[in-house]
């Protein structure tokens, strides 16, 4: 069974440590002895050993001068940034507010030319409305004590919506109907929001299909990911966003995709799903 992305983002931090690790002992050092050359507590030297901090550039420079190889540290510098990448908390991807975020997931979407979406908890990006982009992100801000630069950050992902229309770009997605039952923002916001939906489903770019609550599945309720291509995997939990590159993973998310898809519904039957939720608001 493939890891989690979770566990696989560990799994690469553990296998960093080991390589350090390896490094100190051909170089015949304990280590406290590689400690005191770095310049710095033991302790610090344990937590880069056990995989419970990542080091920075400068760390992993101080540790190959101080093993005497310094012609690696390039590359572990290189793998160091790698495994950072893979998993990403929000605090820290939005510590000066979440515009500058919304942007690079708009070149992310530029750049893929196929977009595969599932979607368990909040209607994606690019089918937003500015009422309900701006209802989410705020909610997001005050949960996580962010700077506050909601309407910035909204109109940065309410601009993701061109790709619908332009440069020849494909999404399939695939919402939970919980989906078009959980309330974000006023009433009138979540309508425009559904209403917004059965607008975009004609489009020639957008495939739309809803899982209903009673369908038989192959694939059970899974976190909300979007696969680009077939190079990489963004998946959203509630603390981070995990990065997905592993070719036996990527597939796994494909593979996932595609059962998620058979349990769904499209067209007209997707249609009369967002038509009830509308009906179901009053």
């Amino acid at each position: 069974m493939s890891l989690s992305p979770s566990s696989s983002a560990q799994a690469a931090r553990e296998a960093l440590a080991v390589r350090l690790s390896h490094l100190r002992k051909d170089a015949g050092l304990t280590g406290d002895e590689l400690s005191v050359r770095c310049g710095w507590h033991p302790a610090k030297t344990s937590r880069i050993q056990g995989a419970k901090v990542m080091p920075t550039d400068q760390d992993i420079r101080a540790w190959c001068s101080a093993c005497s190889a310094e012609d690696q540290a390039a590359d572990l510098i290189a793998t160091a940034r790698a495994v950072d990448s893979m998993y990403q908390e929000w605090r820290r991807l939005h510590g000066s507010g979440m515009r500058r975020l919304q942007e690079e997931v708009n070149t992310s979407v530029a750049q893929a030319a196929h977009q595969r979406v599932y979607a368990s908890n909040v209607v994606p990006g690019f089918f937003q409305t500015p009422g309900y982009a701006t209802a989410l992100l705020e909610s997001i801000t005050a949960f996580q004590g962010t700077p506050n630069d909601v309407p910035e950050a909204v109109a940065s992902r309410v601009a993701r919506s061109r790709f619908l229309y332009e440069g020849g770009h494909r999404f399939a997605v695939v919402l939970e109907e919980a989906v078009l039952r959980y309330r974000i923002g006023s009433l009138e916001t979540m309508t425009g929001q559904l209403r917004h939906l059965l607008t975009v489903m004609p489009l020639a770019s957008v495939s739309l299909g809803v899982i209903p609550f009673n369908a038989a599945r192959a694939v059970w309720p899974l976190e909300a990911f979007y696969l680009y291509d077939d190079d990489r995997v963004a998946v959203e939990t509630l603390t981070a966003r995990i990065g997905v590159v592993q070719p036996r993973e990527l597939a796994d998310y494909a593979k996932a995709f595609q059962a998620l898809s058979k349990s769904a519904v499209h067209g007209e039957q997707a249609r009369v799903l967002i038509r009830a939720a509308i009906d179901a608001l009053g």
